[in-house]
């Protein structure tokens, strides 16, 4: 169910950056309210993710995905150019994502670590 919950809340991410876009400096009412609910979902679902998956992980598969779909939709929605720095940047984050989720830390995680923090946030 997390990553569900992961997905919803990189779409949210995703419409609200381009309503984002689409407002003008929140300018314009409607682009304007719609970036307000779609990162509050964003965020939302983030929040809900949290409560399974390691930030650590999670915010790098949300910014990571969030990164490669935003660069994707400002090309073929908003008709921006590419170039190939900015290419070679997103390829590095995709990277670094998939060494994150194979060998980052939340894998083999000492135990103990887990009430430890729980207990600290707790309090």
């Amino acid at each position: 169910m997390a990553y569900l919950f992961l997905v919803i809340s990189i779409v949210g991410e995703l419409i609200g950056t381009s309503m984002l876009k689409a407002s003008e400096g929140f300018t314009r009412l409607y682009p304007t309210l719609f970036t307000f609910v779609a990162f509050f979902i964003s965020f939302f679902f983030l929040s809900l993710v949290l409560k399974t998956l390691p930030l650590n992980m999670t915010y790098a598969i949300w910014s990571g995905v969030g990164a490669v779909a935003t660069t994707l939709i400002s090309v073929l929605i908003w008709k921006e150019k590419i170039n190939t720095g900015s290419i070679v940047g997103i390829s590095l984050i995709v990277i670094g994502v998939v060494v994150l989720n194979l060998f980052g830390a939340g894998h083999g995680e000492a135990k103990g670590t887990t009430e430890t923090v729980s207990s600290i946030v707790q309090k």
